[in-house]
């Protein structure tokens, strides 16, 4: 389910804020259950579970295009969850959420021309995330 930019909420001016709230409302809800120490796919499986309980329209392991300079590319990129249609989640289970990780994000919100992203990471006592637009 692809969406058209212009049809994509927004509330007080922040892009897909309700959906972004319901997807981070459902990775608390698994970190809750199963707190840090598992392998990224452990959470992603879990996840699949939540969001499917929560009403929550994803797609695991999305096959995405890739741009370069307005040429497709034959290679791909392979999202671990692209929710609502719009936005990009990527799961971690490290000890911190690295600028290296937000860059990352950042590089595959441009290469597939998506605006918003998640950064989730479970390897830590409390869930870390971050929103990230562009």
């Amino acid at each position: 389910m692809d969406t058209n930019p212009a049809q994509m909420s927004t509330n007080n001016g922040y892009l897909l804020k309700e959906e972004c709230y319901r997807i981070i409302g459902a990775c608390m809800n698994v970190h809750n259950e199963l707190g840090c120490g598992f392998l990224e796919a452990v959470y992603q499986e879990a996840l699949s579970y939540e969001f499917f309980d929560l009403d929550i329209s994803f797609q695991k392991e999305k096959v995405l295009d890739v741009c370069y300079k307005n040429h497709l590319l034959e290679k791909k990129y392979v999202a671990d969850f692209l929710c609502f249609g719009e936005v990009i989640l990527e799961l971690k289970a490290v000890e911190e959420i690295h600028p290296e990780h937000i860059a990352q994000v950042l590089n595959y919100l441009k290469a597939t021309r998506k605006r918003v992203g998640l950064l989730v990471n479970f390897g830590t006592i409390k869930l870390q995330y971050k929103r990230i637009i562009l």
